[in-house]
């Protein structure tokens, strides 16, 4: 299917057809393999997680940031 086919169904039958490719992939016996940059950004994430200097918020102070 391309793209300016999907583009000429509705809005709703986009969603449905997402929520049905969706269910099918959680129900398949293998998981797709993490592409191998993924595996770097993760380890960066948890560095800056793991240093003196990370700064954690609480969901409040969350909110009121983004209000």
């Amino acid at each position: 299917m391309s793209i300016s086919e999907i583009k000429k169904m509705s809005v709703q039958e986009r969603l449905t057809a997402m929520e049905q490719i969706w269910d099918s992939l959680c129900h398949e016996d293998s998981e797709p393999e993490s592409p191998s940059w993924h595996g770097e950004v993760l380890a960066e994430r948890k560095k800056l997680m793991d240093s003196p200097e990370a700064k954690y918020l609480t969901i409040e102070q969350l909110r009121e940031r983004y209000r």
